[in-house]
């Protein structure tokens, strides 16, 4: 008689196949280990990073996921760039800290493995990675049948990075007269997306295919912006990623009894313009980026010197004694 005992593979998960993957990806991790290396032996359960170098290391920390942008990715077959999206949407947010983004760590829960796909979004985590010297140094795979969907993939990212005590950014310093300088998105980014599905459920057609890929382009990683304004002696009063909630629910965090009063560029993303007509003239400043993924906020003597940083920005406005931040697009 053949036996009736169950192995875990018969239950839908495959820890053999998991362990070949590990194998398979190590090209990948090594490309982010160019110039930052991790400390002891490879094998280990938690990755080890040296602070040695740091005279006064504050650790900073962030965590988020890509929302449901996801969906269309998946739809679209753009795995490498929700693994961009990953890793933008936590690194961005330690750049705010003044600190540099270290060790990258990923969640990946998929209903059976599969390989091609989870290659797919690390080789996209990677690029992004290697890009700004974050080390991807390690994840968990989780095989959840019966949980995880066959057509969805769950994501969720870690960072974790480092300041200089003295480096790290101080919103306390901040005071009317300062400037707001903006950098531009390179999208919607991955946040918003809740809103646009349901416009686009409820007006189909309303922006063509080649429109809604350029929407689904990955969200920007500023590392380049903070860069240049380090290197030209600036050290800003504060940053602000700008995500969901838009510019006044971001920088309004930051404020303390003033507010400002901002002036943005047309959003020149093609295609937007057939998507705000179905938003609320007054949400889509609270939804989405318009076209403003990134603000540094310094003196008004430090405005000029950081016009050029990365690709360059521009001026949108002051901090004033009023509390809120107002919005509007120039021109309209």
């Amino acid at each position: 008689m053949g036996s009736t005992k169950l192995t875990y593979q018969q239950a839908g998960v495959d820890t053999r196949r998991a362990a070949a993957l590990v194998g398979d990806i190590k090209s990948h991790v090594a490309r982010t280990q160019q110039n930052r290396k991790l400390l002891g032996a490879f094998g280990l359960f938690a990755a080890c990073y040296d602070l040695s170098s740091y005279k006064e290391p504050v650790i900073v920390t962030g965590c988020d996921g890509v929302g449901t942008k996801l969906e269309l990715l998946l739809e679209h077959d753009l795995l490498e760039t929700a693994g961009k999206d990953l890793v933008a949407m936590s690194v961005n947010d330690i750049l705010t800290t003044g600190g540099d983004p270290l060790l990258f760590l990923d969640y990946i829960g998929i209903a059976a493995l599969n390989e091609e796909k989870i290659t797919r979004l690390i080789a996209g985590m990677a690029d992004y990675l290697a890009s700004c010297d974050c080390i991807l140094a390690g994840g968990e795979t989780a095989e959840m049948p019966g949980i995880v969907p066959a057509d969805v993939i769950e994501l969720s990212g870690f960072c974790i990075g480092c300041a200089e005590k003295p480096d790290l950014v101080d919103p306390s310093a901040l005071k009317v007269g300062d400037v707001l300088v903006g950098y531009k998105s390179d999208s919607i980014h991955a946040n918003g997306w809740s809103l646009v599905r349901r416009v686009l459920r409820e007006h189909p057609g309303c922006v063509s295919e080649e429109e809604l890929l350029g929407f689904l382009e990955p969200t920007r990683l500023y590392h380049d912006v903070v860069r240049d304004i380090r290197a030209a002696g600036v050290k800003p009063k504060a940053y602000s990623h700008i995500t969901g909630g838009g510019l006044p629910e971001n920088l309004e965090r930051l404020f303390r009894g003033f507010g400002a009063d901002l002036e943005i560029p047309a959003w020149e993303l093609p295609g937007i313009s057939k998507l705000l007509e179905h938003v609320d003239s007054e949400d889509r400043f609270h939804t989405f980026n318009m076209g403003i993924g990134w603000v540094a906020i310094v003196a008004a003597e430090d405005a000029e010197k950081i016009l050029s940083a990365g690709p360059g920005g521009t001026i949108l406005g002051t901090l004033v004694d009023t509390e809120g931040v107002r919005v509007k697009v120039r021109g309209e």
